[in-house]
């Protein structure tokens, strides 16, 4: 597992950003505080608060790491 910050400070952004980690088939998980949701759920993205840097975790394989980093980068803080 791997985390990074992302920002997601505009709704483009939130719908770009679940439609580019959909294509993975891995798990991706968003951490708020002591909430923890799906990251390809556009509603759970919606009930964080989007003003603030996020925790992303990745539940990838080392191997597809980088091609996912090279997706997100838009998005890292």
């Amino acid at each position: 597992m791997k985390t990074v910050k992302i920002s997601l400070n505009s709704i483009d952004k939130v719908k770009s950003f679940v439609n580019d980690i959909t294509k993975f088939d891995y798990d991706f998980d968003l951490v708020s505080g002591r909430y923890v949701i799906d990251a390809k759920s556009i509603m759970g993205i919606f009930s964080l608060d989007l003003s603030k840097p996020i925790d992303l975790n990745i539940h990838a394989s080392d191997a597809a790491l980088d091609k996912i980093l090279e997706t997100l980068k838009p998005y890292l803080v």
